[in-house]
């Protein structure tokens, strides 16, 4: 028994499974700011480009019979197929994709600014000056012409 919670307990303090909870923890907290914005400001915008289509009552009623609303047809027991509803988190999903990626976009952007850009590595060859051959960074004398490098040349 003492083995099995010594290898839990390595389990884990491991880093992935310490990141994996974090992320989750703060996905968690992060899907009501989402839902909010999309729910609340993105949503109505595209209610007001479709001219005020509620999706929600798109549906076939299944029992043959016309309900002037989802919740009429849900009311009087019938079976219905809510494809009006499946639209409407489809677009949810694509508008809540759409502003994730420009969060992450905005965010690694910022990100970016703060770091310092990259040096160049030092080259670890140069050319000799007499016969244009690519030669170690740290010879002294060109192997193939021979002739003497110093760093003014």
């Amino acid at each position: 028994m003492k083995k099995i919670i010594q290898e839990f307990k390595v389990f884990i303090m491991r880093g992935n499974v310490l990141d994996l909870a974090v992320g989750v923890i703060i996905g968690g907290a992060f899907q009501g700011i989402i839902n909010s914005l999309v729910n609340d400001v993105m949503m109505p915008l595209v209610t007001l480009c479709t001219g005020g289509i509620n999706f929600t009552d798109w549906f076939i009623a299944l029992d043959g019979n016309e309900y002037a609303t989802l919740a009429a047809a849900q009311q009087a027991g019938a079976a219905t197929l809510n494809y009006g509803t499946f639209l409407t988190e489809v677009i949810n999903f694509l508008i809540m994709a759409f502003v994730i990626f420009m969060m992450v976009k905005t965010m690694n952007a910022i990100a970016a600014r703060g770091k310092k850009p990259e040096s160049k590595p030092e080259s670890q060859t140069k050319e000799c000056p007499f016969c244009k051959s690519t030669v170690p960074a740290m010879a002294t004398r060109c192997p193939h012409c021979t002739s003497i490098l110093n760093e003014k040349a």
